[in-house]
């Protein structure tokens, strides 16, 4: 820090490309901390070593870190901000890595910081890793190229795709900047494996009109690689140069060096290091996100079906293990630790398996009520046929990435356990059978999940769905619920996933991946659910559900009959398929009692009108 004339040194828990999941070797809190929470914020001065984390985290942190360190619970950079003012005397510099700050992040920062004086002074090459004498080196396995039978388009035709949106935008950019893993991996139908549970590799692209630079590290591109994307002899524009890795702020430098140049980059991923340098403003295009994460996120019919498919496969395992389950929970010896093996295992034998797709949450009782909790060997709970049980889960394929989330009980639920899940799932059902007008954003219907809830003062805390994709990150952005996700559109997939939790108790939430789909009323979508594992009947209260969600569900439990009984057939699971028939018997044809709904039809499509003004 003394050579370069800084006070203070702040470091983020991301990498390079601010991925969600990190590899070892970017995880450089945890090296220099001890502390393996995946969100935290270090500031280290010449007398003082100090982290920021949110409330998840703090017993952790506490019980990870030595004395040499300071723990501040909080998470928000203003926080940060306001020690660095109290520690930093005025008129000094705070060094941080480009690399690891998004430009909100940065503009945050400087917020803070500016009036106060205290000025951020970017330093690219990283202090930590200096130091790190034993830092994991970089990958060297061989990218990969997808098989042609799940490829609906070419590279070459999703290069043609953006060089047409950038002929078309009135601001003329001459050039796109790829900084997310997803969007190389995307354009090229390429995959490694340098992140856990998600098949990227390290990478950069700068697409021209007339050239495209990929940037990786060197020695992963084979020959056949190479030939693949016409590396070998650079001659037209649908050629790839191949550029090291560490060498993408050099040729950005290089290309901005041209006259009448401009390049479009997506702000949500894109580091402060590459955005520093494309100066001056007019020679910058900014978009939240860039055209190939828009392109990406409407799947062709080769990708809907594939992805349908790996859907199909991964319901068997999640179907063995709630089969498994049901018979050996009563016996004792099963674990939180032990079930997660278990499905992972099952989807393990699955064609075209590449792992799971996140680490399993599989919760039982009060570990439940942690939305996001994952077993450990010191939380591992025994499961019991007196209490909930919540597995959400997911699989890698190399046809697609699923994300589902079942909640069970094997003995007794009490009444207010009934409802909530019955809550829960009524809001799932709501959602999924909405008919909405094409462009709608997510953040103005997804009410429909929570109504349910609301109506008995039950609410949750995270957000209603995420995108998903083909081989791709169980969380794929822009697609999704929240305020900052594109509007929905005709090929688009997305979970739902409503929820309530109990603290100290239980936990409860129903997660299906859906499928955007046309309606017979014109310019009108609405969701097909790709999720095929029945819910809980133990728990369901079907004196609360209305008439349309009963028909909802018999409709959905014929679709799980027709679709995966024989695929259980054909991998010879007899007994599963047995299982299965049971457990997705109607429920309007066997006498169950049944409140009819008061909500019409008519309603339902008020209520979609009447978010039209709000798109």
């Amino acid at each position: 820090m003394q050579p370069l004339n800084i006070s203070a040194y702040i470091l983020l828990s991301t990498d390079a490309h601010l991925s969600e999941y990190i590899a070892p070797r970017d995880n450089r809190i945890a090296w220099i901390t001890g502390f393996t929470g995946s969100a935290g914020t270090v500031v280290v001065t010449e007398t003082k070593a100090v982290l920021w984390t949110d409330s998840r985290y703090w017993i952790q942190a506490e019980r990870q870190m030595d004395c040499n360190w300071e723990l501040e619970k909080d998470s928000y950079v203003s926080s940060t901000a306001e020690w660095l003012i109290r520690e930093v005397p005025e008129g000094k510099e705070i060094g941080f890595d480009p690399f690891l700050f998004s430009i909100d992040t940065w503009e945050a920062y400087h917020v803070n910081l500016n009036p106060a004086n205290r000025i951020l002074k970017s330093i690219p090459e990283n202090l930590v890793d200096k130091v790190w004498t034993d830092r994991p080196p970089p990958p060297t396995q061989p990218i990969t190229r997808l098989p042609d039978r799940v490829i609906g388009r070419t590279w070459q035709m999703k290069v043609t795709q953006i060089r047409e949106q950038m002929r078309d935008n009135p601001y003329k950019p001459t050039a796109v900047l790829l900084s997310a893993l997803d969007e190389t991996a995307w354009l090229f139908n390429l995959r490694g494996n340098d992140i856990p549970y998600n098949p990227f590799f390290y990478s950069y692209t700068l697409l021209s009109k007339d050239r495209i630079w990929l940037f990786v590290h060197e020695g992963r591109i084979t020959n056949e690689i190479k030939d693949y994307l016409n590396s070998t002899d650079c001659q037209t524009e649908d050629c790839v140069q191949i550029e090291p890795y560490d060498s993408v702020r050099q040729h950005v430098q290089q290309y901005l060096n041209g006259t009448d140049v401009r390049v479009w980059i997506g702000t949500e991923y894109t580091t402060y290091a590459l955005y520093e340098l494309i100066t001056p403003q007019n020679k910058l295009l900014e978009s939240a996100y860039s055209p190939v994460l828009i392109t990406k996120a409407v799947k062709d019919l080769t990708e809907q079906k594939v992805l349908q498919d790996a859907h199909v496969r991964d319901t068997i395992a999640v179907i063995q293990l709630l089969m498994w389950l049901e018979t050996n929970v009563p016996k004792g010896g099963v674990t939180e630790l032990s079930a997660a093996r278990y499905v992972e295992e099952k989807r393990s034998k699955q064609k075209d398996s590449k792992g799971p797709s996140f680490e399993t949450i599989s919760a039982s009782g009060p570990n439940a009520a942690l939305a996001h909790y994952s077993p450990g060997n010191e939380t591992n709970r025994k499961l019991t046929v007196t209490e909930m049980y919540l597995v959400d889960s997911g699989g890698q394929y190399l046809d697609g990435t699923t994300d589902i989330t079942r909640t069970v009980h094997w003995g007794t639920p009490t009444d207010f356990q009934k409802e909530a899940f019955t809550r829960v799932l009524m809001g799932n059902i709501d959602l999924s059978s909405l008919v909405f007008p094409s462009g709608t954003r997510g953040i103005n219907i997804e009410i429909l999940a929570r109504r349910p809830l609301w109506k008995a003062g039950l609410n949750y805390g995270h957000g209603t769905g995420h995108g998903v994709g083909n081989y791709f990150g169980v969380h794929e952005w822009p697609v999704g619920f929240q305020s900052n996700n594109i509007a929905f559109r005709l090929g688009m997939f997305t979970s739902i996933e409503p929820g309530y939790y109990q603290p100290g108790e239980f936990g409860i939430r129903i997660e299906d991946v859906v499928l955007v789909v046309e309606t017979k009323t014109k310019n009108h979508l609405t969701f097909e659910t790709v999720s095929l594992v029945p819910y809980n009947r133990k728990l369901i209260d079907t004196s609360i559900l209305t008439r349309e969600q009963m028909e909802w569900l018999d409709r959905y439990y014929e679709k799980i009959r027709t679709v995966v009984g024989p695929e259980l057939e054909r991998q010879g699971l007899q007994q599963e398929r047995n299982w299965l028939m049971k457990q997705t018997e109607p429920f309007l044809s066997s006498g169950l009692a049944v409140t009819l709904s008061t909500l019409t039809l008519a309603t339902t499509t008020l209520f979609s009108i009447s978010f039209q003004h709000l798109l």
